[in-house]
């Protein structure tokens, strides 16, 4: 029986050591010139292109009748080419059609013609056979590699904690809640409490996975699901913390510049990641310091008063890339974030931005449980809600920080995109839950 399925190459592996040699290609179709005795065939697979000269009667009326994009396995001797951009193309023995695709497609998937978002998304499948969305998630992919690198070096536990929360962990704000057998349980919009547990006897955690907020915001920057890179470490504090995140971004930068440097120039136009990352100190300012700068350029903000997406604006004018922004008001910090011993009335908080958009917010936890039931009780919170966390405080809680990275934000801020939807799969907002 002859084998239809199993390649011996992918595209990119052809190459003139091969010249000579039976190889076996599968793929899409993604052009076809019929030049009456033979015709030129390209094949596309996730790595590239090759190009193949289809001979013989049959396989000439075969390969008219079949339309683009669909799946074929083409067999037959690799030997050199005269093709701009092509050392070598695939003189075809063996043309098969394993699956055709049905005209008119949603979308040309070739990037040719170019469609909204939306009907991309409507047909994402196919929307990842346009060279450069598929380069997105490969550098997704590789950047996810180098964060569990990183952090690996710096004796960080990988860990995965529980989705299916049975309390509000952080107050029970934009919180998912549904019905749990006879309970009433909430969908996880971080691991927070769970990983300051685990600091208790693992010292070093983190956990790279998906979380939810059931927050009713039309933007481009905000998803009801998103992927989180938490972090938690014992006997650090929040400027430890600083360093160790601006040590990974700075990890995979490089990295993504070593690794996928053609990956790159598909995606962004060049081979490398241009930041300031690489050349020095990521900047550090105080919330005080940004209410200064803000004042310079004429927007007054009293002390305790958030930072608006203006606000935000301004300060990345004046901070190109990545800043910091430090020592936040404690009043504006969850429960369980540590004051400054200077000033009770600041937190050990940082926030990282880029431009005006929050890419990690952390900071130094409290480990003291009295401290932390009168914060909770302060932000009109019940301690009893939360005696399944406070009571591992009992058990000799070591001081602890840690933050929490916005994953699909860093890769928009990487590759140069206008929307967080770009670079997720398959995102979910106030309005998408299909496909």
């Amino acid at each position: 029986m002859v084998d239809h399925i199993h390649r011996s190459h992918f595209a990119s592996q052809l190459n003139e050591t091969l010249v000579g040699q039976n190889v076996s290609i599968g793929g899409w179709i993604e052009d076809a010139r019929d030049i009456g005795k033979l015709a030129f065939l390209i094949i596309r697979d996730i790595t590239g292109t090759v190009q193949a000269i289809v001979t013989g009667h049959d396989n000439l009326q075969l390969l008219k009748s079949t339309p683009r994009q669909s799946i074929v396995m083409i067999s037959g001797f690799v030997q050199n080419s005269k093709a701009k951009g092509f050392p070598v193309e695939l003189k075809v023995e063996v043309l098969n059609v394993l699956s055709r695709s049905t005209h008119p497609l949603p979308i040309d998937p070739t990037g040719r013609v170019e469609s909204a978002i939306d009907k991309r998304l409507d047909s994402r499948a196919l929307d990842l056979r346009n060279p450069k969305v598929a380069a997105i998630f490969s550098l997704r992919s590789e950047a996810l590699q180098i964060i569990k690198e990183s952090l690996h070096s710096k004796r960080f536990i990988e860990v995965n904690t529980p989705k299916i929360i049975g309390s509000a962990s952080e107050g029970g704000a934009n919180l998912f809640s549904f019905p749990y057998f006879k309970k009433k349980a909430y969908l996880a919009q971080s691991p927070q409490l769970y990983k300051e547990q685990l600091t208790l006897a693992l010292d070093r955690v983190f956990e790279i996975g998906p979380y939810f907020r059931a927050e009713n915001s039309h933007t481009v920057r905000h998803l009801t699901e998103f992927i989180s890179v938490d972090i938690e470490a014992a006997f650090l504090d929040y400027e430890d913390i600083m360093d160790i995140i601006e040590e990974v971004i700075r990890d995979v930068a490089l990295g993504l510049n070593e690794r996928c440097s053609s990956i790159l120039q598909l995606v962004t136009d060049s081979k490398k990641i241009v930041t300031s990352i690489h050349k020095s100190r990521i900047d550090r300012l105080t919330y005080e310091q940004c209410l200064e700068e803000l004042a310079r350029e004429g927007e007054k903000l009293e002390f305790g008063d958030d930072l608006s997406d203006a606000s935000l604006r301004k300060l990345g004018e004046i901070h190109q890339g990545f800043y910091f922004i430090m020592d936040w008001p404690l009043k504006l910090k969850p429960f369980y974030i540590h004051e400054r011993e200077d000033n009770s009335k600041l937190s050990k908080s940082f926030d990282l931005q880029y431009g005006y958009l929050e890419i990690v917010s952390g900071g130094r936890r409290q480990h003291d449980s009295s401290k932390i039931r009168a914060r909770l009780i302060e932000q009109g919170l019940d301690p009893a809600n939360f005696s399944e966390h406070l009571k591992a405080f009992d058990w000799g809680m070591p001081p602890h920080s840690g933050c929490g990275l916005g994953f699909d934000r860093l890769m928009m801020t990487l590759t140069n995109s206008q929307n967080i939807r770009d670079v997720v799969l398959y995102p979910r907002d106030t309005d998408r839950i299909i496909p």
